[in-house]
């Protein structure tokens, strides 16, 4: 069993390393399109949760993001809503709040009711799967301190060892509503910051 699983891994890593390989390979590439005009990066990623307040305090309080405001209420009687969100018209944003998480992006979580709501989050191997990463500095710690709390980790972590994410360990993790979120640390760096000229954004350099 043990050996099966070791292959599993490898095989796992192979092919998300060649994935990998493939998009940074494109991204070596000169830009071919304009951006869009006055485009400085992402502002925040929006997600819908079961329920806003446990969302934010488990980010809050697990992930040690902090809080900012909110919105309340969106809910009209016409077609407001879907011809600018592209949603149910008689669907309500019951309230959403800003959630910033250190030197990232930040988040707006969204808590929706509506009359054609699919209650079940998309898998990664879903169209529209996703998932919210962050990264540590202490990969051991950070497992540990989540069991401690008593969040699912997946596994154990993983690590590369070769092509251009070597030095990458990662782990997935859910949270209680089953959003999937990850740990990723490269303390020694990654192999495909020695050859991009332009490397990938770090929230341990926010500035670069």
């Amino acid at each position: 069993m043990k050996q099966k699983n070791r292959i599993r891994r490898i095989l796992s890593a192979a092919t998300i390393t060649a994935g990998l390989a493939t998009s940074l390979a494109a991204t070596s590439l000169p830009a071919q399109a304009e951006p869009i005009p006055g485009m400085r990066g992402i502002q925040h990623i929006g997600i819908t949760v079961p329920n806003m307040n446990e969302a934010v305090a488990f980010f809050r309080d697990v992930l040690g993001c902090e809080p900012s405001f909110t919105f309340g209420t969106f809910k009209f009687e016409d077609d407001w809503m879907e011809r600018h969100l592209d949603v149910h018209p008689r669907a309500a944003i019951s309230d959403f709040q800003m959630v910033r998480c250190g030197n990232g992006t930040n988040l707006e979580v969204f808590e929706y009711t509506a009359p054609d709501q699919n209650r079940r989050g998309p898998r990664n191997s879903d169209i529209g799967g996703h998932h919210l990463a962050f990264y540590v500095d202490n990969m051991d710690a950070a497992v540990s301190y989540l069991k401690a709390k008593g969040v699912r980790v997946l596994d154990t972590p993983s690590t590369f060892t070769e092509g251009p994410a070597a030095g990458l360990t990662w782990v997935y993790f859910l949270a209680p509503w089953g959003l999937q979120l990850e740990l990723v640390s490269a303390p020694n760096g990654m192999a495909h910051e020695k050859a991009l000229q332009r490397k990938l954004w770090d929230p341990r350099f926010p500035a670069s």
